[in-house]
């Protein structure tokens, strides 16, 4: 904005001294003009180069200058040229009154230095009805001007409002999007995970009201059904509330590894770095990322030995996740929902992620993060 402010400026006061330049050549044309003339001259005409902030000052400097300068030396009709243009100036930002009195206050003026100093009142006709066109022509033009600039300004607002309203129903499209999915999550897995919750919790009861040792995995399930619930709830919560859960981070890393060895997974966690200050999305899906490595290690990897290694460097957090499952090197991998929601969260954030096969045995999940996240467009 102050650059395009500087520039009108600078072409204002180029146009103001082109002004000037003209009308000085053509008195010494004319005639030779003398310092006095010169000066009404320049002042009139540099004027014009404020009429955008000052419109009404500038058209009544220069007309009065101007006309100083036609009792002073009775020049041509050229003399009306600066004022012509200070009253487009003024028709131009609404001073419309101040034009049509500027205007005829010099017409006026003029028409008697021409009777006193010209001989012939037919010369004196033509000039006045010459310099009344133009005076006609600068008041219309200037009002032409101003409303087409207040045409281009309600139509700008016009497509600024209509941007505004496309993106408020697009967010409220979103929000019901977001409100309806909440509900069927609702409807849907809270009932289920809360009877698995509640029957693995009556299992352990009754195993251990019949002095019987519980198994690992009737404790992992009750605690991952537990977990399950609180995470269901949290997801719920950013459904209706647009907010970023800040529970689903690395500084869950240890409660996440103990479930994975609940379940029976050999797991080995290795972090390299300060995971304290990491942004928000990235550590939540990092952690993410981690979660549903391990969660294909327990479903497909037949709960095999995993390694986990975080490391985080000056620009970006790597993420690796490798087991020594049953996969053989050079074999299909299907992405499943996992990998592909894997995938969007990394790509969201402008990262690379690498889901293959290891080189002896087993498979390999590796993220890259960016630690300022360079959104995917599109």
């Amino acid at each position: 904005m102050r650059g395009n402010t500087d520039g009108r400026t600078l072409l204002d006061t180029a146009a103001a001294a082109a002004v000037g330049a003209v009308v000085v050549a053509a008195a010494c044309l004319a005639s030779s003009p003398g310092a006095l003339d010169v000066l009404l001259v320049a002042a009139g005409s540099l004027a014009l180069a404020a009429h955008r902030r000052a419109p009404r000052a500038v058209l009544a400097v220069t007309t009065l200058c101007m006309f100083g300068y036609a009792v002073h030396a009775h020049p041509g009709s050229w003399v009306a040229f600066p004022v012509v243009v200070a009253v487009h100036a003024a028709a131009r930002n609404g001073h419309r009154a101040q034009a049509v009195a500027a205007g005829v206050l010099f017409l006026l003026g003029y028409t008697v230095v021409l009777l006193v100093s010209v001989p012939g009142v037919q010369d004196t006709v033509e000039r006045m009805l010459l310099l009344l066109g133009w005076f006609l022509c600068a008041g219309v033009t200037g009002l032409i001007d101003k409303n087409w600039q207040a045409y281009l300004r309600q139509t700008e607002q016009r497509a600024l409002d209509a941007e505004r309203t496309r993106e408020e129903a697009a967010l409220r499209r979103a929000g019901e999007e977001r409100l309806r999915i909440a509900r069927e999550l609702h409807d849907s897995l809270t009932h289920s995970i809360s009877i698995v919750k509640l029957q693995a919790g009556v299992a352990v009861h009754l195993a251990r009201k019949r002095g019987t040792e519980v198994e690992p995995a009737l404790l992992a399930i009750q605690e991952a059904s537990g977990e399950a619930m609180r995470e269901l709830r949290s997801t719920l919560e950013v459904l209706r509330t647009d907010v970023v859960d800040p529970g689903t981070g690395l500084d869950r890393m240890d409660e996440l590894a103990g479930r994975a060895r609940a379940a029976g997974i050999v797991l080995a966690v290795v972090v390299e770095g300060d995971l304290r200050t990491l942004p928000a999305d990235v550590d939540g899906a990092a952690y993410r990322i981690v979660q549903e490595a391990l969660t294909n290690v327990a479903r497909h990897a037949d709960r095999a030995g995993t390694s986990v290694r975080i490391t985080r460097t000056d620009t970006v957090l790597v993420v690796t996740v490798d087991d020594d499952g049953p996969c053989l090197p050079g074999g299909t991998v299907t992405p499943g929902t996992g990998l592909t929601g894997m995938r969007e969260r990394v790509t969201a954030l402008g990262g690379t992620l690498e889901t293959v096969p290891r080189a002896r045995r087993g498979f390999s999940v590796r993220a890259e993060l960016p630690l300022e996240p360079r959104r995917a467009t599109g």
